[in-house]
């Protein structure tokens, strides 16, 4: 770590970190103090820590509202899913977690595979702004995406609108699942959202030394650690080496 890192990183004496607090996975609760937890918030303890400064959390609700915020200087570091969209503004790690995101279709319907998704006249349903919505934005060529606000927006809208897929996270449509008799998980993934740590692009010396946490973070057992002492095994997995 380089004192310049730490300027960058640090500038009012805390590291401001941004928490997407729609992810019930890396957020699975709150400290005593009513403080964020889970394993993206101790993954910024952590780099706080290292850097030999306090954390201060910025909390979002959605994960576009956290990206919208980059680079104007209300949170130094944030922690969400690395895409392209979002690259334009935030200097991103490597994924320190992956999280499968594939489709749910209901009771009756006949598509069988991801791949069947995306056709003419499939309606999906979205939550607006998440990481899989800007790579479905990307990709879809055929069928129309729907957006709602929220997760529990685009599970409503699914069911209210008798759209033909739900995209989303695996772990949430595991749950999602138990209010939707015959409804059906589609085996496979269309994306693996890259949970990663940003910060402006304005700090060069604060993104170097933050890859280079995650890649050691990642090799030393840290986030394996994270993952296991909150409880998210078999849902969150480690990403590869950069």
């Amino acid at each position: 770590m380089s004192d310049q890192a730490k300027a960058e990183l640090a500038p009012t004496g805390v590291l401001r970190a941004a928490i997407n607090m729609g992810n019930f996975l890396l957020v699975t609760g709150k400290t005593a103090s009513g403080d964020p937890d889970g394993v993206s918030p101790d993954m910024a303890r952590n780099i706080a820590a290292r850097l030999g400064v306090g954390v201060t959390f910025v909390p979002y609700a959605k994960p576009s509202q956290l990206a919208d915020d980059g680079g104007k200087g209300i949170w130094d570091i944030g922690l969400i899913g690395a895409e392209p969209a979002r690259a334009q503004k935030i200097d991103f790690t490597a994924a320190y977690v992956e999280i499968e995101a594939t489709y749910l279709v209901p009771a009756g319907s006949s598509i069988q595979s991801i791949a069947e998704v995306d056709r003419p006249g499939i309606r999906i349903a979205v939550s607006a702004g998440s990481a899989y919505d800007l790579w479905l934005e990307r990709n879809i060529k055929n069928a129309t995406l729907v957006r709602a606000s929220g997760l529990e927006g685009a599970v409503e809208l699914f069911v209210r609108e008798k759209m033909d897929a739900l995209a989303g996270l695996r772990p949430g449509l595991i749950t999602d699942i138990q209010k939707l008799p015959g409804a059906r998980i589609l085996d496979g993934q269309f994306s693996a959202v890259q949970q990663a740590i940003g910060t402006a692009k304005t700090n060069p010396a604060g993104a170097a030394f933050l890859k280079a946490f995650v890649e050691e973070a990642k090799a030393n057992g840290l986030v394996a650690g994270l993952i296991e002492k909150h409880g998210v095994v078999g849902r969150l997995t480690v990403a590869p080496a950069a």
